[in-house]
């Protein structure tokens, strides 16, 4: 039988869906990329923000016709918006015959089979497990040259903006044998890259399910996994940013010098009404204590505009801190009221327009900036992972797309096929969100 998986939203979806992709095939099925060809249909998805929930919607909507022509045909619905809505989607939608949480995932491969058995069960996975829910073990027999590894698994912060408690309950911490013998098997099968994957990730180890090891230690000893090459973690929350694994980005040789580190906003005020527990100058100490660490250290960011009763100065300050920081580049969306969050209930909500405008102005600010960091490094010698070979192709050489060091997306051209391979780039020309290099 043939199946195929949609994927919405976060890395740790990516990661999601590949292992029940790795698992499905383990167990006979096949993956088709024509979704006209599948069987039954997985959705991975994300109620983060408000749009990519109603693209949910709209995808399962398209499977309407393809239920009523082999009404053997289903769909499951997991991730975010399907421990959001639950089953509310079995009265939605006829053929939605799975709905299941991230806690559920592990679960999922023997319900497919139990579907396709009782072809009239509906099976709803909703329910939050007490415990990192280990997952069976399916690697993929070569290994993406970079790949993503799940450490921990929701989030205890509560912020005022956020499902992300609600859909993927409470912080549950992996075991740290469990994460090196996943990061050590995909190296030894071609990784050279691994990033580490958290709600919160540089929280790992503070909760109560872990088995004592703190983010410091485990990123110590998977740094040391013979062949691997770079190391990476994300999201990370300031108020968890340790000095310990501060003092790591100056220590630990294959730990990259870039760090996703969301601000949110810049205003004191906004930050204490949303829960975020920490300040301006501490997030800006941060910043600083990290470039003492690793000079040559860049970051990344997420920021929301227009949380209800925002300012025209809590704005201003937010631009102050793009302008002090001067992040690469920076995930900038409007605030949207997500289901049972406390923002959803405040007043003081700012209007569309002024939302709008506030984020056109971030953004032009954020461009420049990238821009002037970007243009820095043309004439420089980078080392580039060359991950996937580009979409475009023209002329007589191959183009292929990488990333240096700081997470840059960086395109290349070459006469043979260097995909996997760590290549030594001078950087030609800066783009818009890219850089341009040639090989040396």
């Amino acid at each position: 039988m043939k199946f195929s998986v949609i994927t919405f939203g976060c890395q740790m979806n990516v990661a999601d869906s590949n292992w029940l992709i790795l698992s499905l095939q383990k167990r006979g099925f096949t993956l088709t990329l024509k979704e006209k060809e599948a069987d039954f249909v997985l959705l991975n998805t994300c109620s983060v923000r408000e749009k990519p929930e109603q693209k949910v919607y709209s995808e399962i909507g398209r499977f309407r016709k393809k239920w009523e022509q082999n009404p053997s045909f289903f769909v499951g619905v997991g991730g975010c918006v399907g421990q959001q809505i639950g089953e509310g989607f079995f009265e939605r939608f006829p053929y939605v015959r799975l709905v299941f949480g991230t806690d559920g995932l592990y679960l999922v491969p023997d319900k497919i089979e139990e579907l396709l058995n009782f072809p009239h069960k509906r099976i709803s996975l909703l329910s939050f497990e007490d415990f990192y829910p280990e997952r069976e073990k399916v690697f993929p027999e070569k290994a993406d040259v970079s790949v993503f590894v799940n450490i921990m698994q929701g989030c205890d912060n509560f912020c005022a903006y956020c499902i992300v408690p609600f859909t993927r309950g409470r912080q549950k911490s992996r075991f740290k044998a469990e994460v090196l013998t996943e990061c050590k098997t995909l190296v030894e099968r071609g990784a050279k890259e691994i990033t580490l994957l958290g709600q919160n990730v540089n929280s790992y180890g503070q909760d109560k399910y872990g088995d004592g090891t703190s983010f410091a230690q485990l990123l110590r000893e998977v740094a040391s996994i013979h062949g691997l090459k770079r190391l990476r973690f994300t999201t990370s929350h300031p108020k968890d940013l340790s000095l310990e694994v501060i003092r790591l980005f100056g220590e630990l040789e294959v730990l990259c010098p870039h760090l996703h580190l969301p601000l949110q906003v810049g205003s004191d005020r906004i930050l204490k009404i949303m829960g975020r527990k920490y300040t301006k100058k501490k997030y800006l100490d941060l910043i600083e204590k990290l470039r003492l660490a690793r000079p040559d250290i860049s970051f990344t960011t997420d920021l929301i505009v227009g949380f209800p009763g925002e300012t025209e100065e809590d704005f201003k300050q937010t631009l102050e801190v793009l302008q002090i920081v001067e992040f690469e580049n920076a995930y900038s969306f409007k605030y949207s009221d997500r289901p049972g969050t406390r923002a959803e209930k405040m007043e003081n909500k700012v209007p569309e327009e002024v939302k709008q405008e506030r984020l056109i102005r971030l953004q032009a600010l954020q461009e420049k900036i990238t821009q002037k960091k970007y243009k820095q490094v043309v004439g420089k010698e980078e080392e580039v992972l060359i991950e996937t070979i580009s979409k475009r192709q023209g002329g007589t050489n191959l183009h292929f797309r990488g990333r240096d060091l700081w997470n840059r997306v960086v395109n290349i051209e070459s006469s043979r096929d260097i995909r996997g391979e760590l290549v030594k780039v001078r950087i030609t020309e800066a783009k818009k969100h890219s850089l341009v290099g040639e090989v040396m």
